[in-house]
């Protein structure tokens, strides 16, 4: 595999940061351009040519890499081409538009260079050159077309053809606006993902262009070429939506004409009382009680992780759940047969508090009363690298996720179940127990009843034959 050079690798550095590449995919875009470098190199194609990349493509396919893998690769390589067109286009435009300035920024001729109109800094400043250098980079990006960049001059320059532009500034407000909305983390993750694959799709087309047209086709590209579910597509809908709508402030308008990804009945695994006491068996705490609660509750895992120890009413024997989603809040009843377990978890909390409050941990907005704790705190600290304040949140996800797997394979059930399941076992249990299904409704917040009709399809019907008045009904 041909090695990356040492100023190559530093530059795709920076460029898969100026283009928010996940730190868990960097180490994987860097390999595929590896690859695609030796690729160039054993068959004599031009690494700068994009026409090498359909058959690098196919020799991946050759190698029986899977289809994620040819489209990381193939986002790497796209990378690095749009690198190569940021390089070329802000040579061009120096070496057309822009003096050679020495140190103390004067013209080869030794004649300062009168270019302080409009300027906050003084010529000879070392702001004076950073400044310059930014509107530099201002101006390539406007010049930035679909074309060759080598055969078109200013004058042809169409905003509505600009590719290669710049979107760090819209990754930006999309953290702002998602911040000031306060909406989660998970939330601001998937917007960027999808935002990113669109800027992947338009060639990083100039945001002040892009028009419902462009989110028409990259909405087809997914159902067609993608073949991705409907879930998958409405998801990419709807950060796009957010992306027009709060951040480009333009008028999202009506998206007709595009091809939609089939949307399938999908039934709910549920688990009998049988199996479900199995999973427990073989859970250690505190992920058992998290899963206790995920039944007896019908709680969302994010919703039973972020529960605080003042959301538990003993006396009214009701659990409050703050923020769920849609940000709602709502109330379940506390399962009687767990409040012994719930109570002894929480006297061994104390300890650990006290703990804490003795090496004086950080705690957000000062909360340090024993109430506001986090009912299932995470065994280690985190530190914030902003400030370098050590603090404990909650359980993290994926320990009770993994636990819960393990647990289903060591128990032996032979059904997809997941963390998410107990919620759908929770929801069956009540409607066999003739549980109407309002009540189930307000119980698993949902704010649709027909959200809520899919547990019929998971309960045996009873019915009968034969049809008979109510005023018979004794």
């Amino acid at each position: 595999m041909l090695k990356i050079e040492e100023e190559l690798h530093k530059n795709y550095n920076l460029s898969m940061k100026q283009r928010f590449v996940p730190n868990t995919e960097q180490c994987h875009y860097l390999k595929w351009l590896s690859y695609y470098l030796d690729f160039c190199f054993k068959y004599s194609f031009s690494r700068e040519d994009n026409k090498s990349l359909k058959p690098f493509i196919e020799k991946l396919k050759q190698k029986k890499q899977s289809q994620v893998q040819q489209d990381q690769a193939k986002n790497a390589v796209e990378l690095f081409y749009s690198m190569l067109l940021s390089e070329k286009s802000h040579k061009i435009q120096a070496s057309k538009s822009i003096p050679a300035l020495d140190f103390k920024g004067n013209t080869k001729s030794g004649r300062p260079k009168n270019l302080s109109n409009g300027f906050k800094q003084e010529p000879n400043s070392t702001e004076y050159a950073t400044e310059l250098l930014l509107r530099i980079d201002q101006k390539v990006q406007e010049a930035i077309t679909k074309q060759d960049i080598t055969k078109i001059s200013s004058n042809e320059i169409s905003s509505t053809s600009q590719t290669g532009a710049s979107w760090v500034s819209i990754f930006t407000r999309i953290n702002d606006e998602v911040k000031l909305r306060h909406y989660s983390q998970k939330t601001l993750k998937v917007y960027r993902l999808w935002v990113q694959k669109f800027q992947s799709f338009t060639h990083s087309k100039a945001p002040s262009s892009l028009t419902t047209v462009d989110v028409k086709e990259f909405l087809t590209f997914l159902a067609v070429k993608k073949g991705v579910a409907a879930s998958t597509q409405n998801q990419a809908f709807n950060a796009l939506l957010f992306l027009f709508r709060n951040v480009l402030g333009k008028d999202f308008g009506k998206v007709d004409g595009v091809v939609r990804a089939k949307r399938s009945l999908y039934i709910p695994v549920v688990l009998s009382r049988e199996e479900i006491n199995a999973i427990f068996s073989h859970l250690e705490p505190p992920c058992r009680l998290v899963a206790k609660f995920l039944y007896g509750c019908g709680l969302r895992l994010f919703e039973c992780l972020q529960l605080r120890l003042q959301d538990l009413n003993f006396t009214a024997g009701v659990l409050t759940v703050h923020d769920g989603k849609g940000k709602k809040d709502r109330t379940v009843p506390i399962p009687e047969t767990i409040v012994p377990e719930i109570k002894a978890h929480i006297k061994s909390l104390k300890e650990q508090h006290q703990q804490d409050l003795r090496f004086n941990y950080s705690y957000p907005k000062a909360a340090k009363e024993f109430p506001w704790q986090w009912l299932f705190p995470a065994a280690n600290l985190t530190q914030i690298p902003e400030t370098n304040e050590w603090r404990r949140y909650h359980l993290h996800e994926t320990i009770v996720q993994k636990a819960i797997k393990i647990a289903v394979n060591n128990a032996g059930i032979c059904k997809r179940a997941s963390a998410h399941t107990f919620r759908h076992s929770f929801a069956s249990h009540l409607l066999q127990a003739n549980y109407d299904i309002r009540t189930i409704q307000e119980l698993l917040g949902h704010s649709d009843v027909k959200t809520t009709m899919i547990y019929t399809h998971t309960v045996k019907s009873i019915t009968k034959k034969e049809a008979k008045s109510p005023l018979d009904f004794e």
